[in-house]
């Protein structure tokens, strides 16, 4: 009799895993599991503590300052709400690699001369549809029409570049409107913090409760442990992949939203790369790239460790090609860290 894979078990409080195929004796005793949750978020709290002692002893006076901070949260915000988005994708057993193309996309149609007269809401409004409009069609063609993720999100990738240099022509789009600008400003700033980092937070909290506590989170963990088990269970993977392609496009809408804020313009250029940032930290927190486990806290930290790596590179006036490769050999690092945690035995 098949079990119901909805009721995936999970391995802490932070990090919902597929159940096990074929094993009963291990589904009724997950306490293995929590040690592993345990140990990989204190290791990336470890690293990330590391990271704040040395741009401590390199740079003491630029790396502590308040201002500072605020800015290392305030950047971990934009590429955090994106990685969000991407936890789910992965988790499912998927890839989405339009993230920063949408983002651009999402950006540029929510700063055109015609939407700004319609003023924040018209901006936060424009940003947030196309972002779920990119997203369904990624949804749609790789559920309904049958495409390996790679190649449909590699083909939206393309499209909202190509699209987003038409609309702007190649030239920034300055953002006119005082009550979106504001929003970047310290005036704006609730006891010291940016109000973006706390839309970061919102939906860091909001994606921790969705995977981890709704019946939403367990279908994608079960999809991306064993899609065949799921299907035979009751589950309609295709409508939960659509879904779960419109909540990553809905995340790329918000990140544009607050890149809007941040810059005070829309560019084509926006979001480069943040599909490579995105896949790092959601992988490094312990997300499994081939699916069936995910972790929201696990990408946080990972985001957090990304971008306090890129600060004290740029305090300490280091060239841009070492912060890519210092990425490249975390990113090596945490899937061989992940091949041997995920092993059996």
């Amino acid at each position: 009799m098949t079990q119901p894979v909805s009721s995936a078990r999970q391995g802490g409080p932070d990090e919902a895993h597929a159940p096990d195929a074929g094993s009963p004796k291990r589904d009724t005793a997950p306490r293995s599991l929590g040690p592993r949750v345990d140990v990989r978020t204190l290791s990336l709290l470890g690293v990330l503590a590391v990271l704040i002692a040395v741009g401590g002893f390199t740079e003491p006076d630029a790396f502590l300052d308040t201002g500072n901070l605020q800015l290392i949260l305030t950047q971990s915000s934009v590429i955090g709400v994106v990685t969000v988005g991407m936890t789910f994708v992965i988790t499912s057993g998927g890839i989405d690699l339009s993230v920063g193309a949408m983002v651009a996309l999402a950006s540029v149609w929510a700063t055109t001369v015609a939407t700004q007269e319609y003023g924040f809401t018209g901006i936060l409004f424009t940003a947030v549809v196309v972002g779920l409009a990119a997203g369904m069609v990624n949804g749609l063609l790789i559920a309904y029409g049958r495409m390996v993720p790679f190649i449909a999100t590699l083909a939206m990738l393309a499209s909202a570049r190509g699209l987003a240099l038409q609309i702007t022509d190649g030239k920034t789009q300055l953002v006119t409107v005082g009550s979106v600008l504001d929003l970047g400003l310290p005036d704006s700033y609730v006891l010291g913090v940016p109000p973006l980092v706390m839309m970061f937070a919102a939906v860091a909290v909001i994606g921790w409760l969705l995977l981890n506590r709704t019946t939403f989170g367990r279908r994608t963990v079960a999809i991306g442990g064993n899609p065949e088990a799921a299907r035979l269970a009751g589950i309609d993977v295709r409508r939960q992949r659509l879904l779960l392609h419109l909540l990553s496009g809905l995340c790329c809408g918000i990140a544009a939203f607050m890149l809007v804020v941040l810059s005070g313009s829309g560019q084509n250029t926006n979001g480069n790369l943040y599909e490579l940032d995105a896949i790092a930290a959601a992988i490094i927190g312990g997300t499994l790239l081939s699916g069936g486990r995910g972790t929201i806290v696990g990408s946080v930290l990972g985001v957090l460790v990304f971008t306090t790596i890129t600060n004290i590179f740029a305090l300490n006036n280091l060239q841009s090609d070492v912060q890519q490769i210092a990425k490249g050999a975390i990113i090596v690092a945490a899937v061989l860290v992940q091949r041997r945690t995920s092993a059996p035995g």
